[in-house]
């Protein structure tokens, strides 16, 4: 049988064999009282029943005995899985302190880089086990951790499962790349119980297992790929855990918690209390995990090349948690402890007053769009000859840049009102940093120079434009959409497409937290039909508002002009009455 059509028959018999042993354990678990109750620190809102793990280790278990005759140099990881799975088990039968999970997750870690026989005994060797037990162990319980909301470990393991096996599967070969096909497939068909609203949880006997599962891979295929580049591709299949893990961890220390302590603040609850659905912010963290697959598979199979886009994954990342650290949890009190420490005036100067974080992104994003100007300006051994010009002129690059930056007044600006406005500022900073950077390069190097090329540093200039817009931008477009993906959000309809209604969508969508979404305007001025202003589309007059407003799924109409006379509010009152709409007035007053 050919590999794609072996591994297919693989993932949909671990899908279909768990789909329906999830049947079986949701009744089983509700008929001896195997139901997760909700509770403060938890995110679910009503009684589940769990060990859905159960579900997936008999999918996965199916899925493997298919291809049972080649599976042998595969069971020091498929051991591993099960004993954690035992461990999982016993957990939520009589539950472990989050130490004692810890501890047997590196306990079995040590165990499992030991039936490897992969490490020399010279001392580099020795630490690389070292590393390799905590990365398992680290990861395992990362995996455990993002069980947080319904459908995200499943979802996003499943991606890294996938991403594990195409990526690595030289290096994994056939029996551990089927091990991740079967895992795959298992929790594919897990998620029809477990998506949300979840009517089975996977429980710890699941997460653990899986974690596992996935760590012993990856260690595997680094181990034996030996190289940082895959080591790297690993981190970014598996960012999302990561990720999740070290951003909890951060934030509950800074806020004087205990970092093994459940809580509902993880990055899926903060992007929820930003404004997403639940469903919409584990779609927003499986979009995650597939970029950081995909990216993956690229830096591993690429090579150098794609070093540029790892970097702009981390800087994304690194934004994004940037952003959802400024998201209220915890009732607000999330720095409490910060704030009373001896250090905290040195960090306040540090990251607000003189911009440190900022300066320290801008240090990355000049460094990667000057290396990407080399990138696409040149190719084979003409690339390999001018590259050798950027490691000697980046540290001029640098220097030149972050000055002009600064001296344009970039780092006065506020990210989250950041827009049109300041596109000046930009465009001054980066052309004078480049014109900076060609007469520095040219008095540094002058009996060299014809080693440079004009055409990187033009290339570097609208590189670094666009990502210094995009990142300020971001959290404003994270904003936007976050409140148009928001369950809260209500869609109004604004009567009067004039002066004040242009204020009002200018309003509306400058301000996410108003959690108002405008869908059209109406207007009794012909010549303004069928236009778009603002990009919200003029709908029609007066006669057509009770058509509209059935079209659209209005909550709100606003009346913006002044020249709406009391009979036509009356008249609009009367319309929107009868289908339950509310109806509200702009008024405009100086005191």
């Amino acid at each position: 049988m050919a590999e794609p059509m072996r591994y297919s028959f693989v993932f949909a018999t671990s899908a279909i064999v768990t789909l329906l042993a999830g049947l079986v354990v949701r009744h089983v678990a509700i008929r001896f009282g195997g139901v997760v109750l909700p509770r403060p620190d938890r995110w679910h809102q009503k009684p589940t029943p769990t060990f859905g793990g159960v579900a997936v280790l008999v999918g996965l278990l199916a899925g493997l005995l298919l291809q049972v005759n080649s599976l042998l140099p595969a069971a020091p990881v498929v051991a591993t899985g099960a004993v954690l799975f035992a461990i999982g088990l016993y957990d939520d039968l009589w539950p472990l302190s989050a130490i004692a999970k810890m501890v047997n997750s590196l306990a079995v870690a040590a165990f499992f880089v030991f039936s490897l026989s992969i490490f020399n005994t010279s001392p580099a060797q020795a630490a690389l086990s070292l590393v390799a037990i905590v990365w398992f162990g680290g990861l395992d319980n990362a995996v455990n951790l993002l069980d947080n909301m319904d459908g995200l470990a499943a979802g996003v393991t499943a991606i890294a499962a996938l991403g594990l096996a195409v990526t690595f599967q030289t290096e994994l070969g056939a029996p551990l790349t089927i091990v991740l096909i079967a895992l795959a497939g298992a929790l594919a068909g897990f998620l029809f119980w477990n998506r949300q609203p979840a009517r089975l949880f996977m429980g710890n006997c699941g997460s653990l297992a899986i974690g596992g599962l996935l760590a012993g891979c990856s260690t595997i295929a680094v181990v034996r790929a030996g190289t940082g580049k895959a080591a790297t591709a690993a981190a970014l299949i598996l960012m999302v855990p990561i990720f999740d893990t070290a951003f909890v961890v951060l934030l509950r220390r800074l806020a004087g918690r205990s970092t093994t302590r459940g809580n509902i603040d993880h990055t899926s609850h903060r992007l929820v209390s930003a404004g997403f659905s639940d469903r919409n912010a584990v779609v927003v963290l499986y979009f995650l995990g597939a970029a950081g697959a995909a990216t993956g598979f690229l830096l591993h199979t690429r090579g150098i090349a794609t070093w540029p886009l790892a970097a702009g994954v981390g800087v994304a990342v690194l934004i994004l948690g940037l952003y959802l650290a400024r998201v209220p949890a915890y009732n607000g009190q999330d720095f409490r402890a910060l704030e009373n420490a001896l250090f905290a005036p040195l960090l306040s100067d540090l990251t607000f007053r003189w911009h440190a974080a900022e300066v320290l992104l801008d240090l990355v994003l000049i460094t990667i769009c000057y290396y990407s100007a080399y990138r696409i300006r040149f190719e084979g051994q003409a690339l390999t000859e001018f590259l050798a010009t950027f490691a000697v002129s980046l540290p001029v690059v640098l220097g030149c840049k972050l000055a002009a930056l600064y001296t344009s007044g970039l780092y006065s600006r506020v990210w989250s009102t950041f827009g049109f406005h300041d596109l000046s500022t930009v465009l001054r900073g980066v052309a004078t940093g480049s014109i900076l950077s060609v007469v520095a390069a040219g008095w540094l190097y002058w009996h060299e120079f014809d080693r440079f090329s004009r055409s990187v540093f033009i290339i570097d200039a609208v590189l670094l434009t666009g990502a210094i817009i995009a990142t300020r931008l971001s959290f404003r477009i994270i904003a936007r959409v976050a409140a148009r993906n928001s369950p809260k959000r209500r869609r109004v309809m604004i009567y009067g497409a004039g002066v004040r209604g242009q204020l009002l969508v200018r309003e509306m969508l400058a301000n996410p937290a108003w959690e108002q979404d405008p869908v059209a305007f109406l207007d009794d001025d012909l010549t303004k039909r069928a236009r778009r202003i603002l990009g919200v589309p003029v709908r029609g007059s007066l006669d057509d508002l009770g058509d509209v407003l059935g079209a659209l799924a209005v909550d709100d109409v606003l009346l913006s002009s002044p020249s709406i006379d009391a009979s036509v509010e009356a008249k609009v009152r009367d319309i929107c009455g009868a289908r339950e709409v509310r109806v509200r007035r702009l008024y405009l007053e100086i005191r």
